[in-house]
C-alpha cells in the first residue's frame, strides 16, 4: 500500500507542466523549470475555431496605435467644432427664450397694472345725476371764480381764450389767441352786456394767461362779434338759483378724471345745456364732466357758425379780477359819506374855481363804431373848454370841439399829428359849426366837468363807491345818480377833482382825467377892426 503523504514524483509533475505547455501557455521564466524551453511555434489551430489576430501594439499600452491615433485626432477636432457650434446654438436659443420670457413677464405685469374692465354702455340719467346737473350752475355761482380755457373751432380757424371768469360779478378776463383770432388777438374783458378789447396784432398766436393786473390804457369797445357766442356760453354756466330737476334729459356716457378728480360724463340735449347761446332750439348734445359734488370741470358743445367748442375750468386758479376803467373799475362797497368826506364834497366847487382850470384827457368808448380819444383844456373860471378829438374807428382826422357857455361848436377835418397832440393855439377864429356830430358822445362828460364848479355843486345824493389811486394820488370815488345815469367823481384829499366818469350807451364807462393848473386862453382872439 502506497503512502499518500509522499509528494508526487517528478515524472508526474513534468507531465502536468507539459500538458499546460501544450495548451499554449508558456511557463514564466521565473519558474526556472529545468529541461523546458519555450515553444516558439504558433499554436496549431483547432478544427472549427478561428483565432483573433492581435497586433503587436495592442498589448503595449505605452506604444499605442499610431495610424489610429492620427485618425482619432482629426475626428476629435471635428467633433469639438461640432460640439462648440451646437453649444453656441443652445446658448443663443436659451438666451432668446430667456429674453422672450422676460419681455412676456414685463408685458404681463404692465397689462395687469393698466388693465381696466370694459366700460359699461351708456344709459339714461339717474335721479341723482339730474340733481347734480340742476345744481351745477348754482355751484359755479357760489364758488364765484375759476380759471378758464376755451377752444373754439379747429385747424386754421381755431380761437383760444385763456384767463378767468367771475360769475358772481359777471366778468371775464381773457387772452385771445390762436390762428383764428384775427383782429381780436390781444386782451379782452367782458360783462354780459359789453366787450372791451386791447388789440395786440404783434402778439404770438399761442395764447398765455393774461397779466393779473391789466394794462390801464388802450381799451376800446370791440366791433368784432366772433367771440360773443362764446362769452354768452361762459356766462350761462352760472345762475343764482337751481334749474328744474326734471328739465334735464340725457344720458350717462362714461367716467373720466380731470385734474386728478373722478368725474361722470353726462350728455344732455335740453335748453339748460347751455347751447341756447347758439340760438338754435335743436342744438347738438352737450357733454358735461361733473364730479360727485356737482362741480363742472369740462364741457364740450357744438355752436352754430363756430363749430366744436371745448371749455375747461381750473377751480384751483381763482384770483380776484380787476375790471379795467372802461368797465367801471373795481366795484367796491357803496356807503354813505363820512363827515370828512362830506366836508370835502361840499368844498369841491370852491376848490375848482380857486384852481382855475386843468389839462384834460378823454377816453370815450361810445360804441363798437365810435371810440373817441381827445385832449385839451377847460377853464372853471370862464366856463370854457377846448379839445382836439380823434375817432379811432374813423378816418383818423381830428375834430376840434369848443364849449362856451351852453353852446357847443366844432371844426371838422382839421389836420392831426396824432391823438395825443394838443389842439392848436390860439383856437381858430372861423369855421365853427353847430349840430349833430359823431363826437357828440363826449359832450355830457365835458358839460358835467364844467358844472362841477357851480356854487350849488353837482346835483343829487352822493355815495362813496370805493377808495382808489390815480397817478399816485389817493382819491375817493363818489357816485351821484342823475336823470341821465350815474356820474362818478374822483376827489382827492384836497377836494380837487381828478377824474370824472359816466357810462356810455354801449355800457362802457367814459373817463375825463384832469390835471389842475394854469390853462391858455380858450376863446378865439377878437377880430381886428
Amino acid at each position: 500500500m502506497k503512502n499518500s503523504s509522499h509528494p508526487p514524483s517528478d515524472n508526474r509533475r513534468h507531465r502536468a507542466v507539459s500538458r499546460r505547455h501544450r495548451a499554449g501557455i508558456t511557463p514564466p521564466a521565473a519558474l526556472n523549470l529545468a529541461g523546458t524551453e519555450p515553444d516558439t511555434r504558433p499554436p496549431a489551430a483547432r478544427p472549427g475555431v478561428r483565432r483573433a489576430v492581435v497586433t503587436g501594439g495592442l498589448l503595449d499600452l505605452a506604444a499605442g496605435n499610431q495610424p489610429e491615433d492620427e485618425d482619432l485626432v482629426e475626428a476629435t477636432t471635428e467633433a469639438d467644432d461640432t460640439r462648440r457650434a451646437a453649444t453656441r446654438r443652445r446658448r443663443l436659443t436659451l438666451t432668446g427664450l430667456a429674453s422672450v420670457a422676460a419681455i412676456s413677464a414685463v408685458l404681463l405685469v404692465a397689462t395687469l397694472v393698466t388693465w381696466t374692465p370694459a366700460a359699461p354702455p351708456p344709459r339714461e340719467l339717474t335721479p341723482g345725476e339730474r340733481e347734480r346737473l340742476a345744481a351745477m350752475r348754482v355751484t359755479n355761482y357760489r364758488e364765484v371764480r375759476a380759471g378758464l380755457h376755451v377752444t373754439a373751432g379747429d385747424g386754421a380757424t381755431r380761437t383760444d381764450l385763456l384767463g378767468w371768469v367771475d360769475w358772481a360779478r359777471g366778468l371775464t378776463y381773457l387772452d385771445v389767441g390762436g390762428p383764428g383770432a384775427g383782429a381780436l388777438r390781444g386782451l379782452a374783458q367782458a360783462t354780459p352786456t359789453v366787450l372791451v378789447v386791447r388789440p395786440d396784432p404783434t402778439a404770438v398766436p399761442t395764447p398765455a394767461m393774461p397779466p393779473l393786473v391789466p394794462p390801464t390804457g388802450g381799451w376800446r369797445v370791440s366791433d368784432q362779434r366772433g367771440i360773443e357766442p362764446l362769452l354768452k356760453l361762459i356766462f350761462t354756466l352760472a345762475a343764482d338759483r337751481p334749474d328744474g330737476v326734471d328739465g334735464w334729459v340725457g344720458r350717462w356716457v362714461g367716467q373720466d378724471r380731470v385734474n386728478g378728480e373722478p368725474v361722470d360724463i353726462l350728455e344732455v340735449t335740453t335748453p339748460q345745456s347751455g347751447t341756447a347761446a347758439s340760438g338754435a332750439p335743436d342744438a347738438a348734445p352737450v357733454r358735461y364732466w361733473v364730479d360727485p359734488a356737482g362741480r363742472l370741470h369740462r364741457m364740450a358743445a357744438e355752436l352754430a357758425g363756430i363749430g366744436p367748442v371745448a371749455v375747461t375750468l381750473n377751480r384751483a386758479d381763482r384770483p380776484t379780477l380787476r375790471p379795467v376803467a372802461a368797465l367801471g373799475g373795481r366795484p367796491g362797497l357803496p356807503r354813505a359819506l363820512t363827515a370828512a368826506e362830506r366836508n370835502r364834497w361840499r368844498r369841491l366847487p370852491a376848490r375848482l374855481r380857486a384852481v382855475g382850470g386843468a389839462k384834460v384827457t378823454l377816453t370815450v368808448p361810445a360804441s363798437a363804431a365810435t371810440n373817441l380819444r381827445g385832449n385839451g383844456w377847460l377853464s372853471w373860471t370862464t366856463g370854457d373848454a377846448y379839445l382836439g378829438v380823434t375817432d379811432l374807428d374813423g378816418n383818423g382826422r381830428r375834430t376840434l370841439v369848443r364849449h362856451h357857455g351852453r353852446k357847443i361848436t366844432r371844426i371838422d377835418g382839421a389836420a392831426t399829428t396824432g391823438s395825443k397832440a394838443r389842439p392848436p393855439l390860439p383856437p381858430p377864429k372861423t369855421g365853427w359849426r353847430t349840430g349833430a356830430h359823431r363826437t357828440q358822445a363826449l359832450d355830457p362828460l365835458v358839460a358835467a366837468a364844467l358844472t362841477a364848479a357851480r356854487r350849488d355843486g353837482p346835483p343829487g345824493t352822493a355815495r362813496r363807491i370805493r377808495g382808489d389811486t390815480l397817478a399816485g394820488v389817493t382819491v375817493d370815488v363818489v357816485q351821484v345818480d342823475t336823470a341821465r345815469g350815474p356820474l362818478r367823481y374822483w376827489v382827492d384829499k384836497r377836494a380837487t377833482l381828478r377824474r370824472l366818469e359816466l357810462p356810455t350807451r354801449a355800457g362802457a364807462w367814459a373817463q375825463l382825467d384832469l390835471t389842475p393848473g394854469r390853462v391858455p386862453p380858450l376863446t378865439p382872439p377878437p377880430a381886428k377892426r
